[in-house]
């Protein structure tokens, strides 16, 4: 079991690890073994996340999300594959711990009179340098 809160925990089951060659640090080890950890976690069937944490981690996560629903994150920053792992997992739990905070509603506000005035004052200043920038000899045909 992975352990996100009190009230959420994921089966070990639900995630798949691949490892894969990495491009990164390694030297010459790195054409022989696959130290990149490939991380997947198919977010829309999973029974242990509610649904608005499904939806919200859908849009935090961006493109790692396929179209399938299914989390992809990959992680190669370090030279042994079990410290990849670790930090593919690290970054899955951030990525949850991040979807369950619930975002508190915009409240719509008017702007004050005093930055009204403030703007209209900046306007009026900005319009006093272009006239002051304008040739003002015409010459008579």
């Amino acid at each position: 079991m992975l352990f996100i809160n009190y009230n959420i925990s994921i089966d070990e089951n639900e995630i798949h690890e691949d490892f894969v060659r990495s491009s990164g640090p390694g030297g010459q080890n790195v054409n022989k073994v696959a130290t990149a950890v490939q991380l997947r976690f198919n977010v829309t069937p999973s029974s242990s996340l509610p649904d608005d944490v499904k939806e919200r981690l859908v849009k935090i996560a961006g493109k790692k999300i396929t179209k399938d629903g299914e989390l992809v994150i990959k992680a190669a920053r370090f030279r042994t594959q079990e410290m990849n792992r670790k930090d593919a997992l690290e970054r899955l739990i951030d990525l949850i711990k991040r979807a369950i905070v619930v975002p508190r509603p915009r409240r719509k506000t008017k702007p004050t009179k005093a930055s009204k005035e403030r703007r209209m004052e900046m306007k009026h200043k900005r319009s006093e340098v272009k006239t002051m920038r304008r040739s003002t000899i015409k010459t008579e045909e």
